[in-house]
């Protein structure tokens, strides 16, 4: 597959088509609470925002980044994706030297799915981390077929294994074939609560009583507090760690390769 890709900053007519391919990629609920200073991937940090194009005006996937100063140790990962966002501005504002590109979504049109684009994607991730001079990349992690096990713990999920060694979660393993590492659990990633109405609607379920639900397309329970008129449930991510490699500069046209399997 032949395609171009370009940033946000090179093409911001783009930008609108973000929202299309966002609907696709995620569950009702996460659509209603996006991380502090989201808007700021779209103005101030422009220049990390990777679209595919096929063709030249439409976009069929997206890769979201922002840089931030780490200092390589799992104290100091951030604990959510709102301190990662904060963390951010504050190195910007402070027009400190970042050190480190972290990802915060790969979405790829429904259309364009099974063709490898998310692993091409994340090389160009690592490609930018390189072209800009950082010293790591990293990545939240939200393990696509976690919602088939909502009951198991997360962090036991995230350690299941095939018999050849590589993560049982496929969006893991497409990672760890490009080199990643696991490095810890972020089980607050996001934080999603509203009303039991709200809850309802997002999930076209009911919720007669209080109690712990099993929700299509959440990684775990949702808590229902009917008294308090309140649900809450916390998306759980694992920060996974990538091998800086010299890539290609984003520039131009690219043809897809395929991903070893």
């Amino acid at each position: 597959m032949t395609y171009e890709i370009t940033t946000l900053s090179q093409r911001p007519q783009l930008g609108e088509q973000v929202d299309r391919l966002s609907q696709a990629a995620w569950p009702a609920f996460l659509h209603y609470t996006d991380p502090i200073h989201w808007d700021s991937l779209f103005s101030t940090f422009a220049d990390y925002q990777i679209f595919l194009c096929a063709p030249a005006d439409k976009v069929i996937a997206v890769g979201l980044t922002i840089p931030f100063i780490w200092d390589g140790t799992l104290k100091d990962l951030p604990a959510s994706l709102d301190e990662l966002m904060e963390r951010a501005i504050f190195a910007y504002n402070s027009k400190q030297a970042a050190t480190t590109l972290s990802a915060l979504a790969v979405m790829v049109a429904p259309e364009c799915r099974n063709q490898n684009l998310s692993a091409t994607m994340l090389r160009e991730m690592r490609s930018m981390a390189v072209s800009h001079k950082l010293h790591a990349f990293i990545v939240p992690v939200r393990p696509t077929m976690k919602s088939v096990y909502p009951l198991t713990p997360f962090d036991r999920y995230v350690q299941w294994r095939r018999v050849d060694g590589a993560p049982f979660d496929p969006w893991m393993r497409t990672h760890w074939r490009l080199g990643a590492q696991s490095l810890q659990v972020m089980a607050r990633a996001m934080t999603i609560t509203g009303s039991v109405a709200q809850w309802e609607e997002w999930t076209k379920m009911q919720f007669p009583e209080s109690g712990q639900y099993v929700v299509p397309g959440a990684l775990q329970i949702v808590s229902i507090n009917r008294q308090q008129d309140r649900g809450s449930y916390d998306d759980p991510n694992i920060w996974m760690q990538h091998p800086l490699t010299e890539q290609p500069l984003l520039t131009g046209f690219r043809k897809d390769e395929p991903t070893r399997h």
